[in-house]
């Protein structure tokens, strides 16, 4: 089969590049794929092989290849040689893993952020959390987590710290899996009560150890409800843990 290949600038000389199909198709998959990791609609634990994410998806060897080796990288798939491939386990380590970093780093942006902060854009943030919508709870909790992720990283972002915004930003997209195995497979929104609001009243008026200890506080209060959450989705998942890719991944595109 000839390859087709899509024309791409390159940055150097103005020449057009042509990049081949199955690395768009990889990466296209390998987006969709994420997606349906990272919101646990592939639980944890999830076996599957080449040729099942080929048919699923419905793209060539190549383009497999590719989205698996980048969902490799990011650590949320795992090979198993001669047995294909598992979706990288959740466990307890991990929620303690993240929240005792996030223990760590948050407070610390609060403070670098006291008096630095827009408070308009915070509180835009902030109702985007609150924001209910009428469908079902796994697109709920994808919304709740993405403006959850911007609020926090919009106080990052203000406390100018570039090391501590990369760092917390890993460690949030870490924990959007957490939050959607916890709350999902228990079929519960997260309640983040008014904590928000209050971080936003220290934050403008500039008392950095107010807004410190409320981050503190918050991480630790959203850890032991996604801890306990975590816990008991794990014991309902390990009962009902399937072999091959869930039924709702989109298809990427009809190479073969």
């Amino acid at each position: 089969m000839t390859e087709e290949r899509a024309p791409s600038q390159s940055s150097r000389t103005g020449a057009v590049l042509e990049v081949p199909s199955s690395t768009l198709k990889g990466n296209q998959a390998y987006e969709s794929l994420r997606r349906e990791i990272v919101s646990c609609r592939i639980l944890p634990g999830t076996r599957f092989t080449e040729a099942e994410l080929m048919e699923r998806l419905d793209i060539g060897k190549a383009s497999c290849r590719i989205a698996l080796q980048r969902l490799i990288q990011d650590g949320v798939v795992a090979s198993m040689p001669r047995h294909g491939y598992r979706v990288t386990p959740i466990t307890v380590k991990d929620v303690e893993e993240v929240f005792a970093l996030r223990l760590v780093l948050e407070p610390v942006a609060a403070r670098g952020a006291a008096g630095r902060v827009n408070r308009a854009h915070l509180e835009r943030l902030e109702q985007a959390c609150r924001v209910k919508l009428t469908t079902d709870v796994g697109n709920q909790i994808d919304f709740f987590l993405e403006a959850n992720r911007s609020f926090h990283m919009a106080i990052a972002e203000a406390a100018g710290n570039q090391r501590l915004c990369r760092t917390l930003s890993g460690l949030l997209d870490e924990m959007t899996r957490l939050v959607a195995l916890g709350f999902g497979v228990q079929g519960i929104r997260p309640n983040i009560d008014n904590d928000h609001t209050l971080l936003i009243e220290h934050l403008v008026a500039g008392h950095a150890d107010a807004a410190a200890e409320v981050a503190r506080r918050h991480v630790e209060t959203f850890r032991d409800m996604t801890m306990e959450k975590v816990v008991a989705s794990l014991r309902e998942s390990a009962a009902v843990l399937p072999v091959g890719l869930s039924q709702t991944v989109p298809a990427a595109g009809g190479e073969r």
